[in-house]
């Protein structure tokens, strides 16, 4: 099992239409970002590139469309 520093709704996250990422800041001053396909695909972990912390997304895969819109 994957060690999560927290777990966050997908409604925190921001969605960047022209990357298709949610992102969602970091306590480093970085941000938690989740590819939209990786979503769709079933992942639920956002990962910050500056540093080893990671969060757990909480969604419905049905209700990406919706949040995207």
């Amino acid at each position: 099992m994957t060690s999560v520093y927290d777990e966050i709704e997908i409604e925190d996250f921001t969605y960047d239409p022209i990357t298709e990422l949610f992102q969602y800041p970091c306590p480093c001053g970085d941000r938690f970002a989740i590819a939209l396909d990786d979503l769709r695909d079933g992942e639920d972990i956002a990962v910050c590139p500056s540093c080893s912390l990671m969060v757990k997304v909480i969604f419905e895969v049905e209700d990406l469309d919706e949040l995207i819109q």
